[in-house]
């Protein structure tokens, strides 16, 4: 399966929360360590199967963002990546802030 990918990742690293959503006790704590406006990298020994939908909750510079997601692809043994699905309203602007920021970082190195 070829992976297209839907605008450009940033380098990112921030504590991260993931669980399938059919049993939202499951939380893994891990990394998040790349991040787009449409979804993530999670850092993880144990990633979840491709097309899991998950929960995922991203903790940054004392901000929160939180997502609906599906599981796109599997590195195994490393983490999975992550798409958006549904974006909680009061997190887009939390992803946006972020991103900017990444891309500020990057631009300036």
């Amino acid at each position: 399966m070829d992976i297209v990918r839907r605008g450009f990742r940033f380098s990112f690293d921030a504590t991260a929360e993931i669980a399938p959503e059919d049993s939202p006790n499951e939380t893994v704590v891990t990394r998040a360590t790349e991040l787009s406006q449409h979804g993530c990298y999670i850092q993880t020994p144990a990633p979840f199967t491709v097309k899991t939908l998950v929960l995922v909750k991203i903790f940054h510079a004392n901000e929160y963002f939180e997502a609906k997601g599906t599981v796109l692809y599997v590195t195994p043994a490393a983490g999975m990546g992550v798409a958006f699905r549904e974006i909680k309203p009061y997190c887009q602007s939390t992803l946006k802030g972020w991103i900017l920021s990444a891309l500020r970082g990057q631009t300036s190195a």
